[in-house]
């Protein structure tokens, strides 16, 4: 009804000899096709997942002891979190390498995005190296992390250098990115009024661009530090980095310690808990300021 009333109201506002039926039966019409699509798609995944069910072998398997079984492995792993193979020191130190992993990605990161963004910022750069720099940076974002660490370990070998380059290699687009979207946001008559009163590029940069987006450009840091560190977690199991990622693929994949597996999990969420209040409160200093 409230689709007819507004049609209704346009009809009134804009041409009165326009025949209402026929907006009202355009309108149904256009639905009615993305209707028939979605439904149709919906169908074939019904149809689908019934065929899967229906010819999928499942003879000797109890489902309803898998998810007892299921269930009661959670239940030991978050309620009853111990490690017998290393102290509660060792666990933080393995912490302490994952964070700093991400700390060093994250910091090489921001400082090559700097100049790339400022680089592709449409109004500080020209618009043919804007547009090549964002391309190249869509293309590298679009790649996960963990396939650029796997790339870069064909060359450094698995381990902590090609989980640095990797990561970094990501953190780049994607810093780059959110900078650039900062920088263009700057009020153009700044920038005109800088250049008139005689300022070359690195003046604008330094006394305009730079201190405006400083808020902006401190959020987007902490939040690819946030994933960094999620991401440091993983390929400490996938590239072999190290750190408390490799405690927990070898807790699980080749103990299987579920009690380990839980205590792990716990200091990776403590760490991300609080990062994500150090960063709430750092943020709200520089506005405040």
């Amino acid at each position: 009804m409230d689709v007819v009333k507004t049609i209704v109201k346009f009809n009134q506002l804009n041409d009165e000899n326009t025949d209402y039926d026929d907006i009202k039966y355009k309108k149904i019409r256009q639905l009615s096709k993305s209707n028939i699509v979605m439904g149709a798609v919906l169908l074939i995944l019904l149809l689908l997942t019934i065929y899967t069910f229906l010819t999928m072998k499942i003879t000797g398997i109890n489902v309803a002891k898998g998810f007892k079984d299921t269930f009661y492995n959670f239940f030991i792993m978050f309620t009853q979190p111990y490690s017998h193979r290393f102290t509660i020191g060792n666990a933080l130190y393995e912490v302490f390498i994952t964070v700093g992993l991400a700390f060093l990605t994250t910091l090489f990161g921001a400082v090559i995005a700097v100049f790339l963004g400022l680089l592709s910022a449409q109004n500080l750069s020209s618009s043919y190296v804007s547009r090549s720099i964002k391309a190249v940076v869509s293309f590298i974002r679009a790649v996960p992390t963990v396939l650029w660490v796997l790339i870069f370990a064909v060359a450094a070998g698995l381990g902590s250098e090609a989980a640095v380059i990797g990561m970094t290699f990501h953190s780049v687009s994607y810093l780059t990115k959110a900078y650039s979207e900062s920088f263009e946001s700057l009020d153009k008559s700044v920038i005109e009024a800088l250049k008139a009163s005689g300022a070359n590029w690195w003046q604008i940069v330094f006394q305009a661009v730079i201190p405006s987006s400083s808020t902006y450009m401190l959020s987007w840091t902490f939040m690819r530090f946030e994933i960094n560190f999620t991401n440091a977690v993983a390929m400490g199991a996938a590239a072999g980095a190290g750190g408390i990622g490799f405690d927990l693929f070898m807790a699980s994949g080749y103990y299987f310690d579920l009690r380990e597996v839980g205590l792990i999990t716990y200091l990776i969420l403590a760490v991300a808990f609080i990062l994500e209040i150090i960063s709430t409160k750092t943020k709200k200093k520089l506005m405040s300021c």
